[in-house]
């Protein structure tokens, strides 16, 4: 069933509605008409099984047949943090990471991050993310939209990790890779990850360093030269198999 986005506020409403490019979809591409059933998310953990009951002017009167808690999503909160990229690999990781199970995506400002790009451009970049974001999440089945966050420096995203159960920097240089045990180790409740990706020149050394000494662990992918936007995808699936739903817990 082809799941289409609500505000939360609106679902409390006898009569919800879905305007503008959703309604062109329901109409003209899935051909449905009043009486056929389509599925609602929200931002809040919750779906909705929902009955056409008009669809005339570009607007599609709803009425909310069943609420029940969303299943699809991951038990952890996963925190990408991801150094500037160039061009529109960012993009393109956005989408791939919110199929991944992403809750919050952090781009940051590394020593060797090339585009700086300024107010005006970083604000067009967020609000582009926030749509691939919400395009991708009604593909995969999620239910908690991921947040986009505003760009940080590097320095704010380890003061960030400090919040965290558990935090990763993923560095080339690093030959110990990825630690199977430390999962097992960790004697409390993993909730929220954080994990630290560099750009496509890498972490300097020092950066490598201040992580070290606020508690981040540090691990390689394996001896192949990765690009940076696949050891990104790979560190995300590699903490969902590990942490979250992606795996079998023992």
């Amino acid at each position: 069933m082809r799941r289409f986005f609500i505000e939360s506020t609106e679902v409390n409403k006898p009569t919800v509605s879905l305007s503008g490019s959703e309604t062109k979809h329901i109409k003209n591409v899935l051909r449905l008409k009043a009486g056929d059933t389509i599925r609602l998310f929200d931002r809040s953990g919750f779906e909705y099984d929902a009955m056409i009951k008009t669809l005339s002017g570009g607007r599609a009167e709803l009425c909310i047949a069943r609420k029940y808690p969303a299943t699809n999503d991951s038990p952890v909160q996963l925190i990408v943090a991801q150094a500037f990229l160039k061009a529109k690999k960012m993009d393109s990781l956005v989408r791939q990471l919110c199929e991944l199970g992403m809750n919050r995506w952090i781009p940051f400002f590394s020593e060797r991050s090339i585009p700086r790009p300024d107010e005006k451009r970083l604000a067009a970049r967020m609000q582009r993310w926030q749509k691939i974001s919400q395009e991708s999440f009604k593909q995969c089945g999620g239910s908690v939209l991921p947040q986009i966050t505003a760009p940080l420096a590097f320095e704010d995203v380890l003061e960030l990790g400090q919040a965290c159960d558990v935090k990763y920097i993923f560095w080339e240089n690093e030959t110990q890779p990825l630690d199977r045990t430390f999962a097992s180790r960790t004697n409390h409740t993993i909730n929220d990850i954080l994990i630290m990706l560099g750009p496509e020149g890498g972490f300097d050394m020092r950066e490598i360093q201040k992580a070290r000494n606020y508690g981040f662990e540090v691990a390689g992918l394996g001896p192949r030269i990765l690009r940076t936007e696949t050891a990104t995808i790979a560190a995300c699936a590699l903490m969902q198999y590990l942490y979250g739903d992606m795996g079998k817990k023992s």
